[in-house]
């Protein structure tokens, strides 16, 4: 399974396979056209709680992953049906932050 996180302001390469949004919201200054995503999945986004409390705060990158590997045990269904999907081409999980820093690596199977 190939699963690479990308900014969603990146522009969609012919490699990108399964584009997924996961952010519960819609990126700003962002044309849903423009996104060129296949999927968003809101339902195995981080919870607004924990989005806030990370801050986007590169010193709080462990410690929001296992949260948020936490907070996708409850998704089970969703986490599964997009897992089901990567086989079969590339997945990419793209989120909505501007800044740079360590990328978010968690993967709907729990896997960094």
């Amino acid at each position: 399974m190939t699963v690479v996180a990308k900014r969603i302001y990146e522009a969609k390469a012919g490699d990108d396979g399964y584009r997924v949004l996961v952010d519960r919201l819609w990126p700003r200054g962002l044309a849903k056209a423009a996104a060129e995503i296949d999927e968003w999945a809101k339902a195995v986004s981080p919870s607004t709680e924990l989005r806030k409390w990370y801050g986007h705060e590169p010193a709080k990158f462990g410690e929001f992953r296992k949260r948020y590997r936490a907070e996708l045990a409850g998704a089970e269904e969703d986490v599964e049906r997009l897992r089901g999907l990567a086989p079969a081409r590339p997945a990419h999980p793209a989120h909505g932050d501007r800044r740079a820093g360590p990328e978010p690596r968690s993967r709907p199977d729990g896997n960094s």
